[in-house]
């Protein structure tokens, strides 16, 4: 398999709308996570926003309570959810008060995640425990909880927000901890994969992928963590991790599984040919984000 996986392969069965399907995303009460709710809910879908923060936070910007604000506004319905990834019953019980609510599970999107890009000797115990927890473990877990619900549904995805499996010296060195925590997400696609596929309702499977920016995507965490305004300029926009993630959505899950997508590679297959209206600054050159294969390229003009 290939550190990029190709997305022709796969075909669509759920037309072009998310209508009706209900979603499960980590960490929607920002960022990347809001984005994808409410792309979903555009169509018409029901979120289930599982996050920690349910009060306001000096230095982050939104609550699952506004984030469900703002799903209902976009067209569907929300279902604001305190849970911490890392807390087994919590978890157990967020899945199960959605599917009580909304009557199934269709989606699962693991988007939770914490970071710490320091060197071994500058990394507490605690925050390796925490980027673990949450990243790997909390991903794992989530999955874990979720496969009895997906097994239910028509045309069952987990999608999860971490990157190609490429084993390059490069990545790990300057900060270990992150990149196993990163990389632990992404080998839960690996083997869930491969133990999901044939699974479910009739034998169709349920589809497990990844989903990876190529540039930094304006998020809290470009902004507080990573580079400030400087970096928020270069970035684009959450809303084309969103727009990928709804294609991989629309996807059969019989087929389309197993991949690890770059998101501007995965929308031009798709047919995505304008990707200016996702930068953050006309004119700024794009950073480039971690853990993107130096065998990947963008596609003609997406950089430009």
């Amino acid at each position: 398999m290939s550190l990029e996986s190709k997305s022709l392969q796969g075909t669509s069965v759920a037309g072009e709308s998310l209508k009706g399907k209900t979603l499960f995303i980590t960490g929607a009460s920002r960022g990347i996570g809001l984005a994808i709710g409410l792309r979903a809910a555009r169509d018409g879908a029901n979120v289930a926003i599982a996050a920690k923060t349910a009060e306001p936070h000096p230095k982050l910007e939104g609550t699952i309570f506004t984030a469900a604000e703002q799903i209902e506004r976009a067209g569907g319905r929300a279902l604001p959810l305190t849970v911490d990834v890392r807390d087994e019953a919590a978890v157990k019980d967020a899945l199960d008060q959605t599917a009580e609510t909304f009557g199934g599970i269709d989606i699962v999107v693991n988007n939770a995640s914490a970071i710490s890009l320091s060197t071994t000797p500058a990394t507490e115990m605690k925050r390796f425990d925490l980027m673990h927890g949450i990243n790997a473990r909390g991903t794992y877990m989530v999955s874990k909880y979720a496969i009895p619900h997906l097994e239910r549904a028509d045309n069952p995805h987990i999608l999860m927000l971490s990157p190609p499996l490429d084993m390059a010296e490069r990545w790990f060195a300057p900060h270990l901890a992150y990149t196993m925590a990163k990389f632990g997400m992404s080998l839960c696609v690996l083997g869930l994969a491969g133990e999901l596929r044939g699974k479910g309702a009739g034998g169709k499977g349920i589809a497990v992928n990844a989903l990876w920016p190529r540039t930094t995507i304006a998020t809290a965490a470009v902004q507080n963590l990573l580079g400030g305004d400087a970096l928020m300029r270069a970035s684009r926009t959450p809303e084309i991790m969103a727009d990928a993630a709804h294609a991989v959505f629309l996807k059969d899950a019989r087929s389309f599984t197993g991949r690890f997508l770059i998101d501007d590679t995965f929308l031009a297959e798709e047919g995505v040919t304008d990707f200016s209206k996702y930068r953050v600054t006309a004119g700024v050159p794009l950073a480039p984000d971690f853990f993107v294969p130096e065998t990947s390229v963008a596609p003609p003009g997406a950089l430009d």
